[in-house]
Formats: structure tokens, sequence, C-alpha cells
């Protein structure tokens, strides 16, 4: 699937491809619409489905991912409610054994990542995954999403990749889409970012769930 002697770099998305998406699922879809019925005093029930609506009607936004802007929108403390979950947060298959052998290969990786700093925080302490990887960037301290094309940019001036050598690997199907219009080459998909979830079809991108599939040869 992948000619290692054509890369040079690895970009990687955090959550979905390095980490399982299932503590970000169960928080945003299950436990945060708890806690905000509870706090508003709403019926869990019919409080759910509009308040998913809400947020994701925001996809794809800076303030999508959020947990300034949610926690003010919400009046609620998001950055301390996703510590009372954080048990949940684990790697996804292979992906230390992946992120281990780019190390051994001489590849640079990087995790490219629309986390909210806080969230990134947390899952730092909790894996340890930024010892893994040559560097961790936050579209966060750019202020746009991976989304927009002026994060590639953006990132370029930051780690002075060449597109035609580099490799992303992401679960999001629009950051893929966007990265190939910024000129990225080697794109691949993950086809099951939460653990818990069925496969999914990723259309027109390569996918892999199990990161060691395209494990290089060292």
């Amino acid at each position: 699937m992948l000619d290692w002697q054509e890369i040079d770099t690895v970009l990687l998305d955090m959550d979905g491809t390095l980490l399982d998406l299932h503590f970000d699922s169960h928080f945003w879809l299950e436990f945060l619409p708890l806690k905000y019925a509870e706090k508003h005093g709403l019926d869990p029930e019919q409080s759910r489905a509009p308040l998913i609506e809400r947020i994701m009607s925001l996809r794809g936004s800076l303030e999508w991912y959020c947990l300034d802007y949610w926690s003010r929108e919400l009046d609620l403390p998001l950055a301390e409610l996703k510590r009372e979950v954080a048990d949940r947060i684990g790697f996804r298959p292979g992906a230390e054994r992946f992120l281990a052998a780019l190390r051994r290969l001489g590849v640079r990786s990087l995790i490219v990542t629309n986390a909210h700093p806080d969230s990134l925080r947390l899952k730092i302490e909790r894996t340890a995954i930024d010892q893994l990887v040559d560097l961790v960037v936050c579209s966060h301290d750019f202020g746009v999403p991976k989304e927009d094309q002026r994060f590639w940019s953006m990132l370029r001036e930051v780690e002075p990749f060449n597109p035609a050598r580099t490799l992303l690997i992401d679960d999001s199907l629009s950051v893929l889409t966007a990265a190939r219009q910024y000129g990225i080459r080697h794109l691949l998909a993950i086809s099951q970012p939460d653990s818990r979830a069925p496969l999914r079809d990723t259309g027109e991108f390569e996918a892999v769930n199990d990161l060691t599939e395209v494990l290089p040869v060292t």
C-alpha cells in the first residue's frame, strides 16, 4: 500500500487515528448530554438530540473542537468533565508499534490535531503520546482547523515538509480532502476510529484499521 522509500514525513491525527475515538464519542454523545441535562434541569432523553444537533452544526469549524467555546455555551466545565471519564483514553490497535517503527526507520513523525489544548494535555498525561513522535502541532495555535487550507500553509512554516513526500493518516475524510487539495501525496483513512462502532466506508480514500497493516519493514 505504501512505498516507504517515497516518504520522509508522516503526519498523524490523534483522536480516532492514534487514540481510540471511543473516549470522545462517549464524552460528547453520552456523558456530556447527561451532565447538561442535570445542570439545567432537563429531561436527559428529550434534551440529548437537540444538544447533539447543536454541537454537530459547527462540525469542521475550530469552535466544534473548542472546549472553551462549549464551556461558555453550555455553562459547564468541559475540561474538568473530561477528566471524569479519562479512564476510557487509550491507543488504537498497532499505534504504538507503528510509531516505534517510524522512529527506527528515521522517518519524521508529527501529531497534527484539532483537539483543544486542554484535551491534548489530558491525553498526553494519560498516554505520554508526545514522547512517541518528533513534534505535536495543535490547530488551535494557528487559529484555524485542519479542514482549512491555511492550516497546512502555517504548518509548513513550522515544519518545512515536502507535500510530495509526506503521508497523512487521519480518520476525518474532510481533513484528508483538504490535505489532498493542498498537495499532500500519500493519504490514508482509518476504517474504525471508534473501537465500539462499526467499520465505515471511507469512500475514495484507502483505509487501514490496525496501523501495523502498513508497518514499514525495519
